[in-house]
Formats: structure tokens, C-alpha cells, sequence
């Protein structure tokens, strides 16, 4: 006798995925200790006796990582403690040599905060901020020899050990893949904007962690809550995005399958099957015999301190962003770009002080991007002067040069060569253009004279004509103002 099956049916679900990001800091040395820190080098060149964990050294906190994780707290609109201190985490791993990682647990530089994306459909989605706290990283595990030659044992490169990290830790507020990745995203450009993190994916500034678990209503209407399931060390946006994606239709295919809503688990991500595996059960807390360590004293962070490193926020991408929109009539694209790098945002902001319309200085900026593209180049690192953006703005402005981003790069690239002013290289250039109507006239009644065809046309309704006229008048005199030469046209002939 068998017995059947009862069939379960996912009849909708909510999903909810909480992030913890690691950012490593951008500090010339480490955490606790004053070797150096940054991408690359030799292998275990960047090390000295506390990353090496030997007998009798001890750490000294690095006061611009605090500095920089404050900064980051109150950007995500955390509270700040007045008091924290430094934990031990305790765990062996051969790319933690002292056997613990310095670590806060219970009382975190910065917590309760919030931070606004956009959601899938444009709307605000308000993340809450858990916590963000600093800790050290630790070194990294190598199963390739250099030169990619396949070994059979691990070997470590422990330059990483000890740099500076900030774990971000959000509630679980995300509820879409797309939703995970747009909060990465913007997290990045906020510690690039701040200065604080170079964030680059390639180079392991930032990794991701997202926190995923389903609440499936069956047909009954029961709700079935799955087990959290951690997905470990994923770093680029794409692969966050899939990796989430991927997770949450398993948990629902496991529930279907086998009733089972699973376990606590920590899972890794195999990008050639793009599919999720399980790696090991969750720890909990008590398992890493946290405690305080005796060998570094409390932080106290005082309201001039926070006073002194909030002064030098400044406005933050998103509001920049959204004044861009609001107030100067940008749209959504160029908005973005210009708020998304500081430097950016503010060599913009030098051409606007000089009187420059903000559309087309903005379309002068495409104009610097589309060379800094070509020249590998940031924008701000062409060698062009805000001033000389903006005198090229009011020489289109005043219709002295052509109105096109050819014209504009053609000045840009002259100036780059020897800065002087703009209306000076216009000139050398040949592409000043005369507003002097006496020519215009002139030039228009030749065209008239030698051409009735056209005007024949334009008097008999046809609007095309009017456009042919305009060119035969351009090609005739040299420097003439397009847009001059169509209003007189338009007086002449009624």
C-alpha cells in the first residue's frame, strides 16, 4: 500500500533579503597596525608582527578608519555611538594567523539608520540600517599557484589581513533581486562620493552578502516562512542580482518538492552552473566566543568631533541628484552622472557660479566625457578650466558659436593644448560666428537674386524650402550665424 503525496502549491510569496557589504577603507595603513595598506604588491609583502599574530605585539586603532566609518554612518542617516569598543571574534582560519579578528558585537559604531533607493518601479523604498560596524579583514586563500598552475594545497597572501572594513548590515527591507542590486549599487557610489572606499568590485573593495528567506502562501492561504540562507562573498552587481534571484526560486522549488523549509545555512555561488550551493549550517553568535579585547581602549566620540566630520559631507548624491532634477530642469540620465562623482558634480557646479545655463553646461560636460572616454581620463583631468566651460556656454549662449558638441570639443581640445580664452580660440579656429545683420542681409539678397526656385517655393507654402534657403545662405558667406540668418530670411520674406 502506498501513500500518496500531498501536492503544495506555491500560490504567491513575498520574499525579504537583508545585505551585509563589506567595504574595505581606503587608508594608507591598516586597522590596528601601520603596515601598508592597498590593492596588490607581492605576495605577503604588506605584513608586519600583528598581521603575523606573533607573541607580545599589540594594536594601535587607526583613528581615520573610525573617522571614515562616521562618515558613512551618518550618510545612511545612522546613529552614532558616543561609546563602542573593540571585540574579539574568535575563529581559526589560515588567513586570520592570530586565530581572532578584531571585530565590534554589541555596541556598533553606528546603528538605526536609514536610506532611500528607488524601487523597481521608480517609487522610494526606505531601507532601515541595522548596524555598521568596523572590524579588520582577513587575509585570502589561494587554490591556484601564481601563473594559474594547478596546486593540491592552499597557500594564503595575507596583504589583505588587517585592512580596514566596514560591514554594513540593512534589515531585512529589500523584496526584489533587482531591489538587492540598486541598494549595492548606490552604496558604492556613496563611499566613492564620501571618499572614503575607492569601491571596486575587481579589486575586493566591496562584497556582498545577502540574507535571503521566502514567506510562500499556499493554496490555503497558509503562510510557509523559509529558513535564512546566507550566500557568501559575491562581488559585482550582476552576479548579486542572479545569485538572489536564483536563491529564492529554490527555496520556493524545495518547499514544493519536499515540504521542507530548510535550515540557518550559509550557501556559495557557482557562477559556471549560475546556481547556489550549499556550504556549511549558520553559525550563531555564541559559537565565536566574542568578548571584549583587553589590548585597545573604548572609542569616545565627542559632538565637536561629529560636528567637525560632518562639516565635510557636504550634500550628498541623492539630493545633489534630485536638485539637478528639480531645480535646474536636468533630466534623470545626465542628473545621475553629474551627481554620482563628486569631482564631477563640483567642476559642474564651477561652470554654473560663472552664469552658464545649466542644460548646456551640461551638454558641455557630455561633450568633456565623450573626450575623457577617449583619452582614458577622468573629466576633471582633461586640463580645462571651469572658467573656459563656462565662456564657451555664453559664446553658444550669445550664438557666437554653433550649438553642437562637435564645435564645443573642437575649443575643449584647443584649450587642453594651451588654456586662454575661449572666444580667443573660437576665433583662431574659424568658428566664430557674426551676428552682424548687414551681412546676413547682404548675403541673404545674393541668395534671393540667384536662386528664385527656393523662394518660389516658400512663398507657394512649401516649409522645406525655407531650409534649403538657410543652407544656400550659410555656404555663401563664411561665419554666419544660423539662427540669424533664419529670422532675417523669415522678415524678408514675410
Amino acid at each position: 500500500m502506498t501513500t500518496a503525496t500531498a501536492t503544495r502549491v506555491c500560490k504567491s510569496y513575498k520574499v525579504l533579503v537583508g545585505l551585509e557589504i563589506h567595504v574595505q577603507l581606503a587608508t594608507a595603513s591598516k586597522m590596528f597596525t601601520g603596515a601598508a595598506n592597498g590593492f596588490g604588491g607581492e605576495p605577503n609583502s604588506q605584513v608586519d608582527e600583528q598581521v603575523l599574530g606573533l607573541p607580545g605585539v599589540l594594536p594601535v586603532m587607526n583613528k581615520k578608519a573610525v573617522e571614515y566609518a562616521i562618515k558613512v554612518g551618518m550618510a545612511l542617516g545612522c546613529k552614532i555611538a558616543k561609546h563602542t569598543k573593540w571585540d574579539r571574534k574568535s575563529y581559526y582560519y589560515p588567513d586570520l594567523p592570530k586565530n581572532y579578528q578584531i571585530s565590534q558585537y554589541d555596541l556598533p559604531l553606528c546603528f538605526e539608520g536609514a536610506f532611500e533607493i528607488a524601487g523597481d518601479d521608480g517609487q522610494p523604498v526606505r531601507v532601515r540600517i541595522r548596524r555598521a560596524h568596523l572590524e579588520e579583514d582577513a587575509g585570502k586563500l589561494l587554490h591556484e599557484a601564481p601563473g594559474g598552475y594547478s596546486i593540491d594545497w592552499s597557500i594564503v597572501d595575507l596583504n589583505r589581513a588587517g585592512t580596514p572594513l566596514l560591514e554594513v548590515v540593512t534589515e531585512p527591507d529589500l523584496t526584489t533581486p533587482k531591489q538587492v542590486a540598486t541598494f549595492a549599487q548606490e552604496l558604492q557610489k556613496l563611499v566613492q562620493f564620501l571618499g572614503v572606499s575607492e569601491g571596486q568590485m575587481q579589486m575586493g573593495h566591496m562584497r556582498f552578502e545577502p540574507n535571503i528567506n521566502v514567506h510562500i502562501t499556499d493554496q490555503d492561504g497558509k503562510v510557509h516562512k523559509t529558513a535564512i540562507t546566507e550566500i557568501k562573498n559575491l562581488n559585482s552587481f550582476s552576479v548579486l542580482e542572479r545569485a538572489t534571484a536564483y536563491e529564492v526560486q529554490r527555496q520556493i522549488r524545495e518547499w514544493e518538492e519536499t515540504g521542507s523549509l530548510g535550515k540557518k545555512s550559509t550557501y556559495g555561488w557557482d557562477e559556471n552552473n549560475a546556481s547556489t550551493f550549499h556550504q556549511r549550517d549558520k553559525e550563531e553568535a555564541n559559537d565565536y566566543r566574542y568578548f571584549p579585547d583587553p589590548d585597545l581602549v573604548p572609542v569616545e566620540v565627542n559632538d565637536q568631533w561629529l560636528a567637525e566630520l560632518k562639516s565635510q559631507i557636504g550634500e550628498l548624491p541623492a539630493a545633489r541628484r534630485r536638485r539637478y532634477i528639480d531645480m535646474l530642469g536636468l533630466n534623470e540620465k545626465d542628473a545621475a552622472i553629474l551627481a554620482g562623482d563628486r569631482e564631477t558634480g563640483d567642476f559642474f557646479e564651477q561652470i554654473l557660479v560663472g552664469g552658464a545655463e545649466p542644460k548646456r553646461a551640461s551638454t558641455l560636460m557630455e561633450a568633456m566625457r565623450e573626450m575623457s572616454n577617449e583619452r582614458s581620463v577622468a573629466v576633471t583631468k582633461l586640463g580645462v578650466k571651469p572658467q573656459r566651460i563656462n565662456e564657451i556656454a555664453v559664446l553658444v549662449a550669445g550664438g557666437k558659436v554653433p550649438a553642437n558638441k562637435e564645435t564645443a570639443k573642437q575649443i575643449i581640445d584647443a584649450l587642453v593644448k594651451n588654456d586662454r580664452a575661449a572666444e580667443q580660440v573660437a576665433t583662431e579656429l574659424g568658428l566664430l560666428q557674426s551676428t552682424d545683420t548687414g551681412a546676413v542681409d547682404a548675403a541673404i539678397d545674393a541668395i534671393i537674386a540667384q536662386n528664385p526656385k527656393p523662394l518660389q517655393d516658400y512663398r507657394a507654402g512649401k516649409q522645406t524650402a525655407m531650409g534649403a534657403l538657410v543652407g544656400m545662405v550659410m555656404k555663401s558667406g563664411k561665419g554666419l550665424n544660423a539662427k540669424v540668418v533664419q529670422e532675417r530670411l523669415k522678415q524678408k520674406l514675410g
